[in-house]
């Protein structure tokens, strides 16, 4: 099933969507070794990239707590993004920076809802 509905989303990323599909980049910062001698560590910025449909939320959701007016929501297929975005990632759209706030992914794992929200 998943790869049933994956194949029609990305035939509508690619046909009717595909004035709307963005390419995205994400990123997220792990920590390296800690020297205790030295009291110093390094970190290392992992990336990673997909295709996507960036979005506003409607009004109705909008709720100023939870979404605010200037968050977007990126509709991601999961199949064509090279890492997983949890909350705290960082993604950048057309030159945009967006820290992610959430992320669910629907039952069948085919595609992401990640809300974004200005850096």
């Amino acid at each position: 099933m998943r790869s049933e509905i994956q194949s029609e989303l990305a035939d509508a990323f690619d046909g009717d969507l595909s004035d709307a599909v963005k390419q995205f980049s994400g990123s997220y910062v792990i920590d390296g070794e800690w020297d205790p001698v030295t009291e110093t560590g390094d970190t290392t910025t992992i990336t990673y990239t997909g295709r996507g449909i960036l979005d506003n939320y409607s009004l109705n959701r909008i709720d100023n707590i939870n979404i605010l007016s200037g968050d977007a929501l990126l509709i991601a297929l999961t199949n064509e993004v090279t890492d997983s975005p949890l909350v705290g990632h960082s993604i950048e759209v057309d030159g945009m920076k967006y820290s992610v706030i959430t992320v669910q992914i629907d039952p069948v794992s085919a595609h992401y809802d990640i809300q974004l929200r200005r850096s």
